[in-house]
């Protein structure tokens, strides 16, 4: 589903709420206050009257589109553009495509995000799980040490010992991927083990990972296998943990390169974008355009 589509699809506001109204109801209007089926359409306005609770509500209420003064085609022509960058859409840039001022980019784009959030407790990760952890943020400029921005041009630690977010990563060969920020305290042995276990089918699986020893444990409960990145990056027995390394490579190119600046606050917003359209690289735009208009008129 690309802009022009959208143009073709949805050329006026009614149009939009009428599509909307169809996603989100499917033909019968549910009041999203006292959640009554009894409600009379106000042919004027676009909106509808509850005869249970006596109010009026629009398709929006309650959605990533409610008290938004923006017509409606805009938030689609948004939805579109988010689903197609595959790297990410930075605000300013999502701004300049709508003509809309940066504040309101920044906004929608978050708002798209929430709806790619995950809104439901998924079923277990089944047969070959990749898991790695990896670390987020913008590199320090030239000349600086650490993240402190004081100059002294000391050498900035890498891996484990940098200043960065650490993000943990569970992905399913072939399937979808799970992402958590997290604190350094969580890379535990016992922290990482209880995380496997909470999203992984652990007797119907195998898991990948890399040599670190917080994942020493999880041989106890399950079949495990390591591969050891200082000597090669797929094991003889074809063990690799390639496929999630190449997820976040795609996250940190867009952040680096679109987003610039995420901070810890909204990383997890970001993670789930990224997450949301790997998990639907297979999936026809058209379709995912549904679908995600599906979830923004859940999203709370």
């Amino acid at each position: 589903m690309n802009i022009v589509r959208i143009y073709e699809l949805f050329p006026t506001e009614a149009d939009c709420i009428a599509h909307l109204e169809k996603v989100r109801w499917h033909g019968k209007p549910i009041c999203p206050y006292c959640k009554s089926d009894r409600s009379t359409q106000l042919p004027a306005e676009n909106r509808h009257h509850c005869n249970a609770c006596n109010t009026t509500f629009s398709v929006t209420v309650g959605t990533i589109f409610h008290q938004s003064h923006l017509d409606l085609q805009k938030w689609l022509l948004a939805v579109s553009l988010v689903l197609n960058a595959k790297k990410g859409l930075s605000a300013r840039q999502l701004a300049r495509d709508l003509e809309v001022n940066k504040n309101t980019g920044w906004r929608m784009g978050m708002q798209i995000r929430k709806a790619m959030g995950e809104q439901e407790q998924r079923e277990l990760m089944t047969g070959v799980v990749e898991m790695d952890e990896t670390y987020i943020g913008g590199d320090p400029r030239k000349g600086n040490s650490g993240s402190s921005g004081q100059g002294g041009g000391q050498k900035t630690n890498r891996g484990r010992g940098t200043k960065k977010t650490p993000v943990v990563g569970m992905l399913q060969r072939d399937g979808r991927v799970k992402t958590k920020v997290v604190k350094k305290t969580d890379l535990t042995a016992r922290k990482l083990a209880a995380r496997v276990r909470e999203h992984v089918d652990v007797n119907n699986a195998t898991l990948y990972t890399d040599q670190y020893q917080g994942y020493a444990s999880i041989k106890r409960f399950m079949d495990h296998r390591v591969v050891n990145h200082a000597v090669e990056y797929v094991a003889t027995d074809g063990t690799h943990i390639n496929a999630l390394e190449g997820f976040w490579a795609l996250v940190k190119r867009g952040i680096v390169g679109q987003y610039h600046h995420v901070t810890v606050r909204h990383l997890s917003k970001y993670l789930d974008e990224f997450s949301y359209r790997f998990d639907h690289r297979e999936t026809d735009m058209s379709q995912l355009f549904q679908a995600t208009l599906a979830r923004a008129v859940r999203a709370q």
